[in-house]
């Protein structure tokens, strides 16, 4: 049987309190990893967070209060890391910020800098600053990002654009690493039924895609599956995948198309012609 062991690892997981970054954390911990892992004040229940780890059996992570968008906040995580490990092992970039843009004259460049900010620079800034505290890139970088940049979503703008050009950092961060022994890659969920999801889009579009027959039930992509696949990158298994964009969907986009919704919509007695 194989085990993937990360006893004595340090692995970095900002906004590791929630979503796909909570589930992450719960495979490293299983695992064995030293966890640390950053929220924004007030965007977590840490009690119900440390209960949750608590019934994994895994040690208590340490939670790191930190704006990633602040430069103060980012050396408090790194002496935070510090005062318990040598170096970090696994940084996952996960924090993401979405300013909904629903026109055009909604668009403001003082939004697009601060969705930048959160939702593209810190996989840059963080990276950089744990060479700087410890001596030693991560030896695996993995930037979240969506699948925005090639799909419409009313009033992602700002957040699809984030997330091309984190996509296309995260290929040159894999270049200028490889010779450290890093790996960087990114990974690109499809539609995740997360909080944030729902805020933006509201709880009824994944009852209208089961409901319309467009997918099942079982196909929603949750922050679990989402999870293990960011472990499975980190696992040691993959060390062969360096500078690429990994599409996690199901393989759903290519059947997303104008005939499959047709298809279902007869399947299911719709509209047809005589």
């Amino acid at each position: 049987m194989i085990t993937i062991d990360f006893s004595g690892k340090t692995v970095l997981i900002t906004g590791g309190t929630k979503g796909i970054g909570h589930a992450a954390a719960r495979n490293f911990a299983q695992a064995g990893a030293r966890l640390v892992l950053t929220y924004k004040w007030g965007s977590a229940d840490l009690d119900a967070v440390r209960k949750d780890f608590m019934a994994l059996g895994a040690p208590e992570p340490i939670f790191v209060q930190a704006d990633v968008s602040v430069d103060e906040d980012t050396d408090k995580v790194m002496g935070e890391i510090a005062k318990v490990a040598k170096k970090v092992d696994v940084f996952i970039s996960n924090v993401g910020y979405a300013a909904t843009m629903p026109t055009l004259d909604a668009y403001k460049k003082r939004s697009l800098f601060k969705t930048l900010e959160y939702s593209t620079w810190p996989m840059v800034e963080y990276t950089r600053a744990i060479r700087k505290h410890f001596g030693s890139y991560p030896a695996k970088v993995v930037g979240i990002s969506s699948d925005g940049p090639d799909h419409y979503y009313p009033g992602y703008d700002f957040v699809a654009a984030s997330k091309a050009l984190l996509e296309s950092l995260g290929k040159y961060l894999a270049v200028h690493l490889l010779k450290e022994g890093s790996r960087v890659n990114i990974m690109r969920f499809g539609t995740v039924k997360t909080e944030s999801f729902t805020a933006i889009f509201g709880e009824e579009f994944f009852s209208h895609v089961v409901e319309a027959g467009l997918i099942t039930e079982d196909l929603v992509l949750k922050p679990a599956d989402c999870g293990k696949a960011v472990f499975a990158l980190c696992s040691g298994f993959m060390d062969a995948v360096n500078g690429q964009v990994l599409n996690v969907d199901y393989g759903l986009p290519f059947s997303d198309n104008s005939m499959n919704r047709f298809m279902a919509m007869k399947a299911k007695g719709g509209p047809s012609k005589a």
